[in-house]
């Protein structure tokens, strides 16, 4: 069996490609995704009255409430505790479900909270209620 000749240089350019691919997807995962989701990236500008500010980055885990899967205290119990990380809780309500909605994302904050993470809760109306939590290394303001 003979090897014919001159079809190295497809098989560097193809590692090339490949190469350059795997470091075009790297960039942009670490790019800044600001304005292409609202939940993964949510900042609030300093008030006239001087509050600090604070920005949720984008997440790296996302639980949401499932009656056949773990609670929220046992999904965080299977991660590596870091004390940079925050869990945020987002709820969006309809104004039929409010008072449901926001009782439900109390639970978790608790959960979160009595599991030692710092716990942040963003409740907003919308056209359908929706909870999940998230968690994300916050950027410094």
């Amino acid at each position: 069996m003979t090897r014919s000749s001159g079809t190295e240089w497809q098989l560097v350019l193809a590692d090339l490609a490949l190469i350059l691919f795997l470091v075009t997807v790297s960039a942009l995962a670490t790019m800044d995704q600001a304005g292409s989701d609202p939940e993964a990236e949510y900042s609030l500008a300093r008030s006239s009255d001087g509050e600090d500010s604070f920005s949720v980055a984008p997440s790296q885990e996302v639980f949401r409430p499932n009656p056949l899967g773990p609670s929220l205290g046992e999904w965080l119990a299977r991660r590596q505790r870091d004390p940079r990380i925050t869990l945020t809780v987002f709820a969006q309500y309809t104004l039929n479900e409010r008072s449901e909605v926001w009782k439900a994302a109390q639970a978790l904050a608790d959960d979160a909270s009595v599991s030692g993470y710092a716990v942040r809760v963003v409740i907003t109306p919308g056209e359908t209620s929706d909870l999940h939590a998230s968690l994300a290394y916050d950027v410094a303001p």
